[in-house]
C-alpha cells in the first residue's frame, strides 16, 4: 500500500452484536482478526477509526446502553477516532469524511459488522467518494438470515466487493 495514506475503519464492532441469541458467523476468528489488524495499524502508526451505530431508543444498542459500547476485546488506548452513526453508511450525517480529509487519508481498510448492511453500504459510499478501499475478507461477518446462511452472504459480498468496489484481502495479507 505504498504511496497511500491509509486508515483502518472498524464498523460497528459493538457488544450488542455479540449478545444476541444468534451468534455472529465465525465470531471468535473475527475478534482475533480485528485484534491483529489493530496491532498492525498501531505498529505502523495508521489511524484507527471505529464506528458505533446508535440503536433505536429503548434497545440494548441505543446510545449509552452497555450494548452500544465497543466489544471489550478491542483495547482502546485513546488515540482512536470514534464516529457515531445513525445510518448504515458511516459517511451519512457523520464527521467521518472531514476526519479523513484532515488526515489526508485516501485509502480505507474496512472490517467489522454486519457484512450486508453497514460494511457493504460504507464500502460502496467510500468507493463513490473516490477512496481506495480494501475489504478484509476474513474481517467482516454477519448472522444467518431467514433465507441465506451467513457464510453465503459473506462470500457473495466479497465477490461483489472485489468485482466492483474494493480490493479484497485476508488479514494476514494486510500490510499497512
Amino acid at each position: 500500500m505504498t504511496g497511500e495514506k491509509s486508515a483502518l475503519l472498524i464498523i460497528d464492532f459493538q457488544i450488542i452484536d455479540f449478545s444476541r441469541k444468534q451468534m455472529i458467523y465465525k465470531s471468535e476468528s473475527i475478534i482475533t482478526n480485528i485484534k491483529v489488524l489493530i496491532e498492525k495499524a498501531r505498529k505502523n502508526n495508521i489511524p484507527i477509526f471505529l464506528t458505533k451505530h446508535n440503536g433505536k431508543l429503548g434497545s440494548a444498542g441505543q446510545k449509552g446502553a452497555s450494548g452500544w459500547n465497543i466489544h471489550p476485546s478491542v483495547k482502546l488506548i485513546g488515540d482512536e477516532i470514534m464516529i457515531e452513526k445513525d445510518y448504515p453508511d458511516a459517511f451519512q450525517q457523520t464527521n467521518l469524511e472531514a476526519e479523513l480529509i484532515s488526515r489526508n487519508i485516501n485509502h480505507l481498510v474496512i472490517c467489522g459488522l454486519e457484512t450486508e448492511v453497514c460494511v457493504d453500504t460504507t464500502c460502496r459510499s467510500a468507493f463513490s467518494k473516490g477512496y481506495k478501499v480494501t475489504i478484509v475478507k476474513d474481517g467482516h461477518s454477519t448472522y444467518d438470515s431467514q433465507h441465506i446462511l451467513a457464510e453465503h452472504i459473506i462470500n457473495h459480498h466479497n465477490e461483489v466487493f472485489e468485482n466492483w468496489f474494493a480490493t479484497v484481502s485476508d488479514t494476514k495479507h494486510i500490510d499497512f
